[in-house]
């Protein structure tokens, strides 16, 4: 199964950032007038996110070893993160020996009702899921809490019988409730 359970203490495959991180000065930054007032520092910079996320391509494709990925962004928070993990995964294709297929679809997870679990996950959207059989399937998320939803989604989709799953998620949200799971690639708050 993608990701692990396992507490690993190497973070190579993803940017610690400590509780008591101060973050950046805001004189640092230019950012929206919209924000004067509200915001108190940066927390990360863009081109981090920028350069980590070309970064997050190039390991998956090297997990994935340059073979054809069908990509489930899960919606909402994860589009803007998904296009652009994209967007770099076209370009290590394009500047590739082999072309690398991928296509895109999109769903959305509902695991609560009125902030109460409801014990199961229903997916939203997306193309027949059977379709994924020997596939390699890369899933995109923005931000991992406990775990436990990104844990039913991948049960679901093993159900299916793909040929791989890789989990890339934005940040990995530190939280005494987790049940440990790390997605395969990702940022992390410590």
């Amino acid at each position: 199964m993608a990701g692990s359970s396992e507490e690993a203490p190497d973070y190579g495959r993803g940017v610690v950032i400590m509780d008591d991180w101060p973050g950046y000065d805001l004189n640092l930054f230019t950012y929206p007038q919209h924000y004067y007032g509200d915001l108190e520092y940066v927390l990360i910079p863009h081109g981090i996110i920028v350069d980590r996320i070309e970064r997050l391509a190039k390991d998956i494709m090297k997990d994935i070893g340059y073979s054809d990925i069908m990509v489930l962004c899960v919606l909402k928070g994860g589009y803007k993160f998904c296009a652009d993990l994209v967007e770099h995964l076209k370009n290590i294709s394009r500047n590739s020996d082999r072309f690398v297929s991928m296509k895109v679809d999109f769903i959305r997870l509902k695991s609560y009702r009125n902030d109460q679990s409801m014990g199961e996950m229903q997916i939203i959207g997306g193309d027949d899921l059977s379709t994924l059989a020997g596939k390699n399937v890369l899933i995109v998320e923005d931000v991992v809490g406990t775990g436990r939803t990104m844990k039913a989604l991948l049960s679901n989709i093993e159900k299916y019988k793909p040929n791989m799953v890789k989990v890339a998620s934005l940040l990995v949200k530190r939280t005494p409730r987790s049940d440990g799971f790390r997605p395969d690639s990702h940022m992390r708050h410590q």
